[in-house]
């Protein structure tokens, strides 16, 4: 089974992008492959560089910014492969979060095939 390991952090916390935050996700995506378990995954640019849509009469609309405005942000996700929803919470353990974040897991729904 996938798993979608989502990464959340407070909107007000610095660039996601620094050395040593970019580090620390690099040193648990290279944990994930050597353990065999990584599927995927990307980092996000901040909120502020969104664009949402939603229906209005029938058309879609565009607007600037995230979806929903909240207090955390999405700033990436990692999919991997696991047997169970214990095992794909071993590894969001591991996964790097500052103290004002937190870590979503989701059972994927299954592909065309």
């Amino acid at each position: 089974m996938q798993y979608t390991i989502l990464i959340y952090d407070a909107a007000s916390n610095s660039d996601p992008n620094t050395p040593h935050v970019m580090a620390a996700h690099f040193a648990y995506g290279a944990l994930l492959v050597e353990a065999g378990v990584m599927r995927g995954g990307q980092g996000l640019q901040p909120p502020q560089t969104a664009k949402s849509l939603r229906l209005k009469q029938g058309q879609r609309v565009v607007h600037d910014g995230p979806f929903a405005d909240t207090k955390e942000q999405l700033g990436g996700f990692y999919i991997i492969e696991a047997e169970s929803m214990e095992a794909a919470l071993h590894w969001a353990k591991q996964c790097p979060v500052s103290s004002d974040g937190g870590i979503e897991v989701r059972e994927t729904l299954p592909g065309p095939n």
